[in-house]
């Protein structure tokens, strides 16, 4: 496998993301890119905005604007919070473009011409208050199946059933808590039971995956019905049929053109490389992307959508379910190798709430943290396979305790006493077994930490970098080269350097994925010259096809590290280091618990 597809879940634009989201599909897809990168894999990480749907719509009418000036608001603040994170995206668009629009249209045809896309008259839930047409999300009531008090619209988050509005028992909607109405409309639909068995079949090769992942997508596959892909909308992709195409108040349902985005981001890549077919090497299940990986990362809400629907309507434009048909326009395309579902990020024991203050948004924790903090907390403790807490007091103990006193202490103190005894690294002479065995366990480290990488295991894998460090500065502590004062000692303190500061270049190559500005700092503390980790930029560009000009996240990563050890150069000139993390006073946690809602 050469070739990697990250694709990365779309934040939706009605507002800024908080910490939780990012633990979900932000730090865990950028660590995975990066590593792949490093270990010689093309990657392409791909995302951006989602940007239609009824609750862009409600949204923009209570700020007073429209849905395109409220999507190009938020969208500007996602672009500048995933940069300061230095998510590593080859592309992070929107779904306003036309680009997008002529993709999702081109997928909605193919199904369509296979006889995946049905049309049926159902009920649609109506605001009586506004006339407008109520979004599944947006219909709180009991499940019928499970009776669990808060299920919504679509899916019941208790029992996993998909559902539609008018199943729920006493519904109600969470813009206004009235009743809604239900009236008749025609609508189309995917017809997910005809692409039931090919599912299955598929999904019984996918072993490899996260248990709970694999067991919940399973079980959906027992009661597969077509879902509503069009609604009774005036803000999102026109509906690319004879008679439907310039109606204003029926549109492509949000949920179906934001799937459809991984492959228009690639597109619109591909189009700005100056190689409009380049996506194909990523894409193509017939051609030269047939040996491609396609891994999706998300939170666990998005699950169905990812190991069950886009998969469906990747079957069904490919002419591969129960009723056949040919591929469409782009060829037959690849389902997803891997989806890696991250669980839920809680804050202080509770859900995060922008209404109830219970949240710390991206912009507010950068402003007054380092990147690689929060970036280290969601890799050693985020929700990787359980739902996991984030509290101020946990923070600032991994840190003070580990980032600072572990791997900032490190560096800072090898560094230190090479700059202050040779004012360069100096050379190693004649090695014990004890800085052989050090210099062996950094080396193992490269092999251990990168296939957990790969099989999604970042606790571990960080875990197992970290444990290089530890071996580093207990090597330190026995070894005392700041004992060694007598001129005859110089050359063994020297050697003790050498070693030390070794095992710091491979350490930071390992963390390179997890901590990739201060992996930066550090390569430059070692005399190291260069890009070390290569970082996004924001650009601003113009829409292929005509619209609004935009700003988009995309970089140069073909530079940096490679993942293995390098020997480092004896000779090269040592400055005194400056410190790479920031010790933060315990009276943050107060200051922090004070901001949020009571």
């Amino acid at each position: 496998m050469s070739h990697v597809l990250a694709a990365v879940a779309w934040p939706y634009a009605n507002g800024p993301r908080h910490i939780g989201h990012v633990s979900g599909f932000g730090v865990p897809s950028d660590v995975f890119s990066r590593y792949m990168r490093m270990a010689g894999h093309d990657v392409l990480m791909v995302s951006g905005t989602d940007e239609h749907g009824t609750p862009i719509q409600v949204q923009a009418d209570s700020e007073g604007l429209t849905p395109r000036e409220l999507a190009d608001r938020y969208n500007r603040v996602i672009v500048e919070d995933l940069h300061g994170l230095g998510l590593s995206y080859d592309l992070f668009t929107r779904t306003t473009t036309g680009n997008h629009y002529q993709v999702v249209q081109d997928l909605f045809d193919g199904l369509y011409r296979n006889g995946y896309i049905i049309a049926k008259t159902t009920l649609g839930a109506i605001s009586p208050s506004t006339g407008r047409t109520l979004p599944d999300r947006y219909i709180e009531g009991t499940c019928p199946i499970c009776g669990y008090g808060s299920a919504r619209g679509d899916q019941c988050d208790n029992c996993g059933n998909q559902l539609d509005p008018e199943q729920l028992i006493n519904p109600r909607s969470r813009i206004n808590g009235e009743t809604p109405e239900f009236v008749e409309t025609e609508h189309f639909f995917l017809d997910l039971p005809a692409v039931a068995e090919a599912l299955a079949a598929w999904l019984d090769t996918r072993d490899g995956w996260r248990p709970n992942v694999l067991r919940f997508s399973r079980n959906l596959l027992d009661d597969l019905q077509p879902r509503a892909i069009t609604r009774d909308l005036e803000w999102g992709v026109p509906i690319p049929l004879e008679g439907w195409r310039d109606r204003s108040d029926k549109r492509i349902y949000v949920w179906f053109d934001a799937v459809i985005g991984y492959l228009s981001a690639s597109i619109e890549w591909a189009r700005r490389s100056g190689d409009p077919s380049a996506w194909k090497r990523w894409w193509s299940a017939d051609g030269e992307g047939k040996d491609a990986g396609a891994y999706y990362f998300m939170g666990k809400d998005n699950i169905v959508f990812h190991s069950v629907i886009w998969p469906a309507i990747l079957l069904g434009y490919s002419g591969q379910g129960a009723r056949g048909g040919a591929p469409g326009d782009l060829g037959s395309l690849n389902l997803p190798t891997e989806v890696v579902s991250s669980e839920f990020l809680t804050m202080e024991g509770r859900k995060f709430s922008s209404s109830r203050q219970v949240v710390i948004y991206v912009r507010d924790f950068l402003e007054r943290y380092d990147a690689d903090a929060l970036r280290y907390f969601i890799a050693v403790a985020g929700p990787e396979s359980q739902d996991t807490d984030f509290t101020w007091a946990e923070f600032l103990r991994r840190n003070n305790d580990e980032l600072v006193a572990g791997w900032g202490n490190l560096v800072n103190r090898s560094i230190s006493m090479a700059a202050k005894n040779f004012g360069e690294i100096p050379p190693a002479l004649d090695l014990t077994p004890e800085d052989e065995a050090l210099l062996a366990v950094a080396k193992a480290g490269f092999r251990t930490v990168g296939e957990l990488i790969e099989k999604h295991r970042q606790k571990q894998a960080i875990g197992e970098a970290m444990r290089v460090v530890a071996e580093a500065n207990k090597y330190l502590s026995e070894q005392a080269p700041w004992k060694l004062k007598d001129a005859a000692d110089k050359a063994r303190m020297g050697t003790i350097l050498h070693v030390a500061l070794q095992v710091v270049s491979d350490a930071n190559t390992l963390l390179t994925p997890f901590l990739p500005h201060s992996a930066q700092k550090v390569h430059e503390l070692l005399g190291g010259t260069g890009t070390h980790a290569p970082m996004p930029v924001i650009e601003e560009v113009d829409d292929l096809d005509g619209g609004p000009s935009y700003p988009v996240l995309t970089g140069d990563y073909s530079v940096g590290a490679r993942w293995e050890s390098v020997p480092i150069e004896a000779g090269r000139a040592l400055a005194a280091p400056k410190p790479v993390f920031r010790k933060l006073d315990p009276s943050i946690v107060d200051e922090e618990l004070a901001r949020l809602g009571s």
